[in-house]
């Protein structure tokens, strides 16, 4: 059939070119309209899922819901196939004609290409970068925790621990060593990370993949090499290794415990806990903080740091400034006994000093709390739990003298960086205080407390700390352990025993956090404030609150209501402009080599292959000329009956039907078509609203406005275009059982409608598209405004562009799709010609009123 089909087009070529004088074999041209109607159906099918993708796009770039970069390569690489299929499916209607669509698509999809790309690394840093050396222009191969380490020790001149960073060179070695990166991303594109149960899944996938990896033997033999050279000349040297990803602990993004550290390892097990701090790249939280944060995963090397270990007599975390109120300046510094892991756990007691900015750094504020525990150094290797002395579990674990010298190091931090900070130090046996870590602190302002209804009940929970204010409402759901975590319901009240940084995975799902224990100076308090979701840590039993019980947090007053307080929440529309992330501006620029629409106009003069600038060009022009070569196909065949049926109805207009499967109740052999016979219910919305109230013809045009019509009709050879075709009278309807395309001219308006109206909401839309007129721009321009508007009131998302209106909807079930199409039906044969009268105010308001009178009765 196919070969018959192909000598059929050559003979049509040689006969419009004049080099043949047989006609065309019948079978042939019988064969080959069959195969172009098949590709049209095609076409359509594509050109559906392509504007759904953009309107995706569009969606997730306009909105304030995070997404990460699987969403956005897979909707780019879905509008891509789509396009692609449509130009595939448009050279076999027209072979040979619009061949250079290709050439388009190809560099179309390469600047696209170019957008998604991750950030190219250094070519020539080196695998190892030793402390003495660092600094913040290594940013981009140490990562800023190391970076800013650094800093510390060779600019401002404060101790720090020795040692070095296995930069972003070793890890793109690895990664490449072991061929993981199309492995790696398959698995991203291949599971929704807004699922928590495929969150936990993928996460498993991912540190599995790594931590069977081999490390490259150049590799292990730097780090090897680099940690002989800190080592003291005792045996016992042991090290922390520590995450130091490009972009953590960056302005905005700390990543607070979202990475692993692996602390007091001897040597010999630093290059295989290398990799595990490497794979905890995708532990869950930190999968969860790059998606909330915008933040590319493309972009995140792994750095590491190597320090050597420090025994802390004492440790704990100093601020400058009250990450809660950023206009509380004094320095707040939380400390314990042994390791500050027990701090940035965010589960134990601890103290809590806060100390004047000026000198002579007077101790304002002195919480001893009862420190149970204490994290220290285990006589082999890692850190344990252990018991804080009876004698010293009161007693305050840093001196006075002790919280001066540690704030008047942290100021002098906060001047070199220019920033408030956020420091992690330590005091060791010798009385030497380090820093272990130093990044900028999130704070947030203060909320001005709502005042309480009058009848609001007392608080079910009173007391703890306010760690991320605001206030918020919803179900409480406990988690004790991991699989209650996969149960947590959107919108819900997060009820903790244990703030543990793994919670953190939750906080995009939930609207507060209630925890029996913690600090301000937790990883759970630190990533709450920087989502800005409202927590009260350190709150103590909370045995009052049981699963599902409504609740109303309010963080500033440290309490928890019972049920809804609408007064206590932040009304619609306060919560803040949309943050600009990675990925957004990523999608945006992506967008731009996708979603603009340049040709506007079939008829002009540049609506060729060679001006689509965008993948919606390509898509607009496919569809487009698929519809002119389908309908003119009949008039080129010795076989009429294949074209469109003429719809017979009592109409002024012609009317003209292709039927792509479906849309008509039975065989319709003859040349015209009844609406009776039509099985589309997207049509016969349509129609209905076309024809429900009848059209009392165009308004009287006033002086100006029949002038301007005389003047454009004259100056714009552009208006008269289409009555030189000989399809140009006619109005197209394109139907299956499901699906509507109406491509409609009313004298100088062009119409574009289409709808899919079946069992599936997700699938279902409409858009419409209105152009032109006879008047002037001005004039053309308030009526395209005037028909957005009344869309916009019933519900339709609407854009305006100088004369032309688009409108769409999406995701409704068929009686929505409807009810819609029934609107638009109205205003494809009301706002005829009102171009005219447009600059008439009282005209203009007496037909708005006119229209939504009518237009209510479609509702």
């Amino acid at each position: 059939m196919i070969s018959r089909g192909l000598l059929w087009l050559r003979q049509l070529a040689a006969r419009m070119t004049g080099r043949a004088e047989d006609p065309p074999d019948p079978e042939a041209a019988r064969e080959i309209f069959e195969m172009r109607y098949h590709a049209l159906r095609l076409l359509l099918a594509a050109n559906t899922r392509a504007l759904e993708s953009m309107a995706a796009m569009e969606r997730a770039a306009a909105d304030g819901a995070p997404f990460g970069m699987p969403f956005v390569r897979s909707h780019c690489t879905a509008v891509g196939v789509s396009v692609f299929k449509m130009v595939r499916n448009l050279d076999i209607l027209a072979p040979e004609r619009y061949t250079q669509l290709f050439d388009r698509l190809e560099d179309i999809r390469r600047q696209i290409e170019e957008a998604l790309a991750a950030h190219p690394l250094p070519t020539d840093a080196p695998l190892i970068l030793p402390m003495a050396g660092l600094g913040k222009g290594h940013l981009d191969v140490a990562g800023p925790k190391m970076a800013n380490l650094g800093e510390v020790f060779n600019v401002v001149g404060a101790a720090v621990p020795d040692g070095f960073v296995i930069t972003a060179t070793a890890y793109e070695d690895l990664i490449a060593a072991n061929d993981l990166q199309p492995e790696i991303d398959r698995l991203l594109l291949a599971h929704q990370t807004e699922r928590l149960d495929e969150l936990f899944a993928l996460s498993s996938d991912l540190q599995n993949l790594i931590l069977s990896a081999e490390v490259p033997e150049h590799i292990a033999e730097a780090i090897d090499d680099a940690a002989a050279r800190i080592a003291q000349p005792s045996a016992g040297s042991t090290y922390a290794l520590r995450s130091s990803a490009l972009g953590e602990d960056s302005a905005g993004a700390s990543f607070a415990g979202q990475y692993q550290s692996i602390l007091n390892l001897r040597r010999s097990h630093l290059v295989p806990s290398y990799l595990q701090v490497v794979a905890s790249k995708y532990t869950p939280q930190a999968m969860h903080y790059r998606l909330q944060r915008g933040l590319r995963d493309e972009d995140v090397a792994m750095s590491v740091g190597c320090l050597e270990m420090v025994d802390a007599r004492s440790g704990g975390v100093v601020y400058t400034g009250n990450p809660g109120d950023s206009e509380d300046c004094n320095i707040y510094i939380s400390s314990t006994w042994g390791s500050p892991k027990a701090i940035v756990d965010g589960r134990f007691a601890s103290d809590l000093l806060v100390v004047q900015r000026t000198e002579p750094h007077a101790i304002l504020k002195n919480e001893v709390g009862d420190k149970a525990t204490q994290f220290v150094l285990h006589h082999r290797e890692g850190i344990q739990r252990a018991d804080v002395p009876p004698h010293l579990r009161l007693r305050q674990s840093i001196s006075n003298e002790e919280a001066q010298k540690i704030a008047e190091l942290a100021l002098r931090l906060e001047d070199h960086f220019g920033t408030v900070v956020d420091v992690e130090w330590a005091v060791n046996t010798d009385g030497e205080v380090l820093v272990l870590q130093c990044r900028p602190l999130a704070q947030v302002s203060a909320m001005a407390r709502r005042p309480l209804p009058a009848g609001t009940p007392p608080p079910t929970v009173a007391g703890g700390v306010n760690v991320s204010p605001g206030a918020a409402s919803g179900p409480v759901h406990w988690v004790r352990r991991d699989s209650d975590a996969l149960l947590v319901p959107d919108g819900a009240v997060l009820v903790v025993e244990e703030p543990l940084p793994r919670w953190a995975a939750l906080l995009g799902r939930v609207v507060a956090v209630v925890a029996e224990q913690g600090g301000v100076a937790g990883h759970l308090a630190t990533v709450a404030r920087e989502l800005r979701v409202p927590a009260i840590l350190g709150a103590g039993p909370l045995d009052a609150l049981t699963n599902e019980m409504e609740v109303t947090i309010d963080a500033s007053r440290r309490a928890v209501f019972p049920g809804r307080i609408e007064a206590l929440l932040v009304p619609p529309g306060e919560e803040g402009a949309i943050i600009d992330t990675p990925v957004r501006a990523t999608l945006r620029h992506a967008l731009r080599h996708i979603a603009p629409l340049n040709l506007l106009d079939p008829d002009g003069i540049d609506f060729k292959p060679a001006n689509c600038q965008t993948l919606h060009d390509i898509t607009r022009f496919c569809h487009e000329q698929a519809v002119r070569e389908i309908f003119t196909f009949g008039s080129d065949t010795a076989f009429p009956e294949y074209a469109s049926k003429q719809l017979h109805h009592n109409v002024p207009m012609q009317w003209w039907i292709l039927d792509l499967g479906g849309g008509l109740r039975q065989k319709v052999t003859g040349k015209y078509v009844r609406l009776e016979d039509i099985a589309c219910k997207p049509m016969l919305a349509l129609w209905d609203g076309m024809v429900a109230v009848p059209w009392d013809g165009p308004p009287s045009a006033t002086g100006r406005g029949l002038a301007s019509v005389l003047f454009e009709a004259t100056a714009n050879p552009a208006l008269s275009s289409p009555f030189r075709k000989p399809y140009a009278n006619r109005n197209y309807f394109i139907i299956s059982e499901q699906f509507v395309n109406l491509q409609s001219r009313f004298g100088f308006h062009f119409t574009n409608v289409e709808a899919l109206a079946g069992p599936r909401p997700e699938e279902n839309y409409l858009s419409f598209s209105f152009k032109g007129g006879a008047a002037d721009l001005e004039r053309k321009a308030a009526r395209a405004r005037f028909i957005g508007d009344l869309l916009a009131e019933l519900s339709f998302d609407t854009e305006v562009t100088e004369d032309v209106v688009t409108a769409r909807r999406t995701i409704l079930d068929h009686h929505d799709v409807e009810r819609s199409l029934r609107v638009v039906g109205y205003l494809l044969m009301h706002t005829r010609q009102l171009d005219m009268i447009m600059a008439d105010r009282a005209a203009v308001a007496h037909y708005g009123a006119k229209m939504r009178a009518d237009l209510a009765q479609f509702n």
